[in-house]
């Protein structure tokens, strides 16, 4: 066939990039064309995205990438991550901006809607666990603020929808994205409308919701014209970033588990079937919506954004280390020494991450780590433990045994993380593909352009495109000593 070029955006909570795609009928190549910071800043007390200012850097991340191709560019798609979203007025303006999903406005809201209409039940219905960021507590807080985005309101996009909005007019919500509301219906793509008018949320503003890969039409003539891309389509990929990346990780049985690794760590397995008991819930897992009819059974993990928030810490402080440095650092602590639950909230927006991390060892009893080598090894230990005792789970819950586990997305890059998870689990752990967000979102365009018949396929073009590492497990002796002291020092029932 004759060579196909796609575009994805990609857009996490630290950075974006637009990258340019090539498929030649059974291999894909990726490129990164341009990158650029996610910035965020709080506004009279409120923490919000600068959303049109990544807008801005998407439309030159797409011009850039017409001058790198000679021929056409079939498509784009956006993904990023999920529950955040901005309200259109009834004539398609946008109401405010966005508002960053660890703003402190829905602090004890999980309790307040929990009281009201039950946790089992809003499980039972939506299949999501429950986070303070959730789109449910967002938009509970709106409407217990009175907020004029509900009254005013005419529709809500998800962050990835608003941005195709921006590029081609269609106002949709794609089925991945909505899934991680917690307002959407588990078992069929349908608002909750009778548990949000109870709330006070207007179900109306709520959109149409779409499979992945839906055309949602071409450019809007001045984006056609500003950035060069005449009859190019904007395609809605699997927009949650963590659904593109389990689209294109190359799978090594049916059971194996997957762990997309970056500011947060989604760990889970891909199934046809949600699973909403109440163990389940209490378990800490979710029900989130894939490519096709498929389900990503997982445990939402608090990942390196422990790392990253360290590294800031220390920053401040005025030592500046490398993401790599961390981990040659960690490697010469002692090992099995104090370890925190990834999970605890008390990490979720701390004032100073290496502060909050050694008074949580203090809190349990445990030896507090004073050197930055020392922190890294607690904080890449508790990682990897909190990853063997989620599988452990999944497999209690689901009945299965899981053989190994992919790591995809940046932290696959991390080689003492990946060895280190690959020995307490006690199973290989096989690295990569690094840009497997981009790829993933690049795929679904292709199949929805009828290059690629299903995620079979799509999961074979990626094991002949990209190179992975494997992982074997070494010490095993020590590291499930290590374990069961983890899980002493650390109650897995505290780990959901």
């Amino acid at each position: 066939m004759r060579q196909r070029v796609v575009a994805a955006v990609d857009l996490g909570a630290e950075s974006g990039r637009v990258s340019l795609g090539f498929f030649d009928g059974a291999r894909l190549k990726s490129e990164v064309i341009h990158r650029f910071p996610n910035r965020s800043a709080r506004v009279a007390g409120t923490l919000q995205w600068d959303t049109l200012g990544l807008f801005i850097e998407i439309l030159e991340g797409l011009r850039l990438a017409r001058q790198r191709v000679d021929g056409p560019i079939a498509a784009v798609g956006i993904d990023t991550w999920g529950v955040d979203f901005g309200v259109l007025d009834a004539g398609g303006r946008l109401l405010g901006m966005p508002v960053h999903y660890r703003d402190k406005r829905t602090e004890g809201l999980i309790e307040e809607v929990s009281d009201r209409l039950g946790k089992e039940a809003i499980f039972a219905q939506t299949g999501i666990a429950f986070w303070p960021f959730n789109t449910l507590y967002q938009l509970r807080a709106l409407a217990l603020q009175q907020s004029p985005l509900l009254r005013e309101g005419h529709t809500l996009l998800f962050t990835p929808d608003l941005l195709h909005y921006w590029l081609c007019g269609a106002k949709t919500a794609e089925r991945s994205i909505a899934s991680t509301s917690q307002c959407l219906g588990v078992g069929e793509d349908r608002w909750q409308s009778e548990m949000l008018e109870s709330l006070g949320i207007p179900a109306h503003l709520m959109p149409e919701v779409v499979p992945s890969g839906t055309v949602l039409g071409s450019l809007l003539p001045d984006i056609a014209a500003e950035t060069g891309l005449e009859g190019t389509r904007v395609i809605s990929p699997a927009e949650h970033d963590t659904a593109s990346a389990v689209a294109a990780t190359p799978l090594a049985a049916p059971t194996a588990a997957y762990l997309s690794c970056g500011t947060w760590s989604l760990l889970g397995i891909e199934t046809d079937a949600y699973l909403t008991t109440p163990e389940a819930l209490y378990a800490g897992f979710t029900n989130e919506k894939g490519v096709g009819r498929s389900y990503r059974f997982l445990r939402n993990i608090m990942g390196l954004w422990l790392v990253q928030q360290s590294r800031a810490s220390w920053a401040r402080a005025g030592q500046t280390y490398e993401y790599t440095d961390l981990a040659a650092f960690a490697q010469q602590a002692p090992a099995f020494r104090c370890w925190v639950n990834p999970n605890d909230l008390r990490f979720y927006a701390p004032d100073d991450m290496v502060v909050e991390v050694r008074q949580a060892c203090v809190d349990a009893g445990q030896p507090a780590p004073d050197s930055v080598a020392e922190v890294m090894r607690c904080l890449l230990e508790s990682l990897a433990f909190t990853y063997l005792a989620s599988i452990e789970q999944i497999e209690r819950l689901r009945g299965i045994s899981i053989p190994c586990l992919h790591i995809i997305g940046g932290g696959s890059q991390n080689r003492t993380l990946c060895q280190w998870t690959a020995n307490a689990l006690g199973r290989p752990v096989i690295a990569g593909p690094v840009e497997g967000t981009a790829m993933g979102n690049m795929l679904v365009q292709l199949m929805a352009l009828g290059d690629i018949k299903d995620a079979a396929e799509m999961r074979q073009i990626v094991r002949q495109s990209c190179e992975v590492v494997t992982y074997e497990p070494q010490e095993a002796s020590a590291w499930h000593d290590g374990y069961q002291r983890f899980l002493s020092a650390t109650p897995q029932e505290t780990l959901a």
